[in-house]
């Protein structure tokens, strides 16, 4: 397989929200294990299809010490969240060199297409929960900086634009 690029902020396509996968094809473990490649070349711990141009509903997710334990997900949903909160750094391959302290739920239930075209749920904590959030909002159109105060967005944006 091969490390794709990573399309750059402000690309229209990071703003856009990516298709539904209707089902789990031979392109689609293409892709995937496109995403993986690349997700390991960054290095990271998650990837969206959308972050390299792909308009689809993929998320790769691999928060493991060791790593090689990916969970490739179509369509990945939401279904219930933590109350308590966790905070950790975020940032991403299409604005590189910017990051933000973020707080999202500790843990939460998603729901996906697995590798075989079958609904899987899972619940994850602390790092890959993250990491599948984020890949979420990726796959909705969102940026990790969309979750900071306008005042400390602004700020990131403005010293991004500059660089």
């Amino acid at each position: 397989m091969s490390v794709r690029t990573c399309i750059p902020w402000p690309d229209k396509r990071l703003r856009t929200a990516a298709a539904p996968v209707s089902e789990v094809t031979d392109e689609t473990h293409k892709i995937w294990a496109d995403m993986v490649d690349t997700m390991e070349a960054m290095p990271g711990v998650g990837l969206a299809a959308v972050q390299i141009g792909v308009m689809q509903r993929l998320a790769v997710v691999d928060a493991s010490d060791n790593r090689g334990e990916a969970i490739l997900m179509a369509n990945p949903e939401i279904i219930d969240a933590s109350a308590i909160l966790r905070e950790h750094p975020e940032a991403s391959p299409n604005l590189p060199g910017f990051s933000a302290r973020l707080k999202r739920p500790r843990g939460v239930s998603v729901r996906f297409l697995n590798a075989e075209g079958v609904v899987e749920q899972r619940e994850l904590i602390g790092l890959w929960s993250t990491s599948v959030q984020h890949q979420i909002d990726h796959l909705n159109g969102k940026m990790f900086f969309d979750h900071l105060s306008k005042v400390k967005r602004d700020m990131l944006l403005r010293k991004a634009r500059k660089s």
